[in-house]
């Protein structure tokens, strides 16, 4: 049967991956406690991120995102289809085949990214960044995605409080406004986005995100696999 794919969105700073693993930890749990989740049910949770995911994608990150590695500056298009390039190496090498064999993967950011960032940020074409998410993933969407919403200039400073910043951080504020416009328009017209409020601590963000997954997993339960 197939798994699940869970995707964790938003700008800078919102502390996806931190969740992401407090997520992984408590799903992981589940098996053992949950009341209306069987113990026969063999969890598999799987932690990957875009760009990344893969050997080839680690290398495109660092020509994304690394601001001293391409030794030029990245033209919009080319940035765009380097991320297409990313996530279709992903879907096919690592995404796929772990749904496939009932894993629930949970991925540090998706298309919604491409749309929020290269759409709204950079003011590309959003029906071409459609066609190439559609392209890169096959059809594949998130069966549940939750927007960790935060005010940018606490997620700018939380960013920059970890140390060297990286190019998507360096981002003039007009830019990082865009992306949170892109992110509560989608937010708005897809029933699979959640908004969690993500200016919390990280114990009450997780607290909402396992409201949320309490609810899916009832859903989700019956379809699941088995040992």
């Amino acid at each position: 049967m197939k798994g699940k794919l869970i995707v964790f969105e938003g700008g800078e700073g919102g502390g996806k991956t931190t969740q992401i693993q407090l997520l992984r930890d408590w799903l992981l749990k589940q098996q053992q406690s949950s009341p209306f989740l069987s113990k026969s049910i063999d969890l598999e949770v799987i932690i990957t991120r875009e760009p990344g995911g893969t050997k080839l994608g680690q290398a495109l990150r660092g020509l994304l995102l690394d601001t001293n590695v391409s030794g030029e500056q990245i033209h919009e298009r080319a940035e765009l289809l380097l991320y297409a390039a990313d996530r279709a190496q992903h879907i096919e090498a690592l995404i796929k085949p772990l749904i496939e064999r009932g894993a629930i993967v949970l991925c540090d950011r998706f298309t919604d990214s491409t749309i929020a960032y290269q759409g709204y940020g950079r003011g590309l074409d959003l029906e071409l960044i459609q066609q190439l998410n559609h392209i890169a993933t096959g059809g594949l969407n998130s069966d549940l995605t939750f927007w960790l919403d935060i005010d940018i200039n606490i997620g700018l400073a939380r960013a920059k409080n970890r140390g060297k910043i990286d190019r998507m951080e360096q981002a003039d504020m007009r830019f990082h406004q865009l992306v949170k416009k892109g992110y509560q328009e989608l937010a708005k017209t897809n029933n699979l986005i959640v908004r969690i409020d993500a200016n919390m601590t990280r114990e009450k963000v997780q607290e909402q995100i396992q409201e949320i997954m309490e609810q899916k997993l009832k859903e989700w339960v019956d379809i699941l696999p088995n040992k």
